[in-house]
């Protein structure tokens, strides 16, 4: 089961928040300006000056942290990077919020900031762990359809928390995303199959190089996007899953089995045209002439004992004890 598909709350129809963003660099901006659109209060506090672009979208910008939390805000959004939110969430005056204040992030992991908040925040506050599964680039054209994933790991029963947590869910709801309600746990189980092999990939893609050419084709053209989507994120963000060198000895194995698969092909193929390049020569030789200069490729040969066909996909049981599917090492 990957979770439980939500859909439009009630409870919170009509209701205004008051949210501060703390983190106010470019996907703080991009989260801000949707909230502002749909008719919420915005404050925002981060450490560079964005006091400008705040103002030009309806943001109260604040240079000072405690200035921040002197306004109560309902909701503290983190939009900070991952190596950041510790030190962050430590430096706010957590005293001079409300008891009740609703905690949330926006990490691309959950379990990381699900335990950090468990563990510094006070036992009155609420926490909503989320991931927008999309960003500035992949969501500059809109959010309908685009996956949202959250875990309501500490809401309490009062009916204006309960109200305020599904409000704050509401604005990815009514701005068309997909809304998945998920465990940390199993977002971040599925994320290391998923999220961390795109991420890996996009920056093996981006090491080769490769270029816009006049006759891309669309497979190409995702390529060229995936790049373009991963290449900025931050790298750290691969430390944070916990089964990432499982997933690096299944990538490890699987191109060791594809080089071993074209290098089968290979050999059968140039075994195959020497053979059939020797009997021209002495065919020619014995005709009076040479049909040295004839160069015939042959195509892949049928199937065939020598060439070397990969065992199916291991399951991985633990690092570095790659197991296959049917129990044999």
């Amino acid at each position: 089961v990957l979770g439980s598909m939500v859909g439009p709350s009630e409870s919170g129809k009509d209701v205004k928040l008051e949210i501060a963003v703390v983190g106010f660099g470019n996907f703080g901006q991009f989260l801000g300006r949707e909230i502002v659109k749909q008719g919420h209060e915005v404050l925002a506090y981060s450490r560079s000056d964005y006091s400008k672009v705040a103002k030009e979208i309806g943001v109260r910008y604040f240079s000072d942290a405690h200035d921040l939390c002197e306004e109560h805000p309902e909701v503290i959004l983190l939009c900070t990077s991952i190596l950041s939110t510790e030190r962050v969430l430590h430096s706010l005056p957590l005293n001079r919020l409300r008891r009740s204040t609703l905690f949330v992030d926006v990490l691309s992991v959950k379990e990381f900031p699900r335990n950090l908040f468990l563990q510094n925040l006070p036992n009155d506050f609420d926490i909503l762990c989320t991931h927008p599964m999309f960003g500035p680039d992949s969501g500059k054209a809109g959010w309908d359809g685009l996956p949202f994933v959250f875990d309501k790991v500490r809401v309490g029963s009062d009916p204006a928390r309960t109200t305020r947590a599904d409000t704050f869910l509401d604005i990815f709801r009514n701005a068309g995303c997909r809304m998945v309600e998920m465990s940390c746990a199993e977002h971040d189980r599925h994320a290391a199959g998923s999220q961390f092999i795109t991420h890996m990939m996009g920056r093996v893609l981006e090491k080769i190089g490769l270029e816009n050419t006049p006759i891309n084709t669309k497979g190409y053209e995702s390529l060229l996007n995936l790049v373009d989507n991963t290449a900025r994120d931050s790298f750290e963000l691969f430390l944070y899953y916990k089964n990432a060198m499982e997933q690096l000895d299944r990538m490890d194995w699987a191109f060791e089995m594809i080089k071993k698969q074209l290098s089968g092909y290979l050999h059968e193929l140039v075994r195959k045209q020497l053979m059939l390049e020797t009997n021209n020569d002495q065919s020619g030789i014995i005709n009076g002439k040479t049909n040295c200069d004839k160069r015939l490729m042959l195509p892949p040969p049928a199937a065939n004992p020598s060439v070397i066909v990969p065992d199916p996909v291991p399951a991985v049981k633990k690092k570095h004890d790659l197991v296959h599917v049917n129990g044999s090492r």
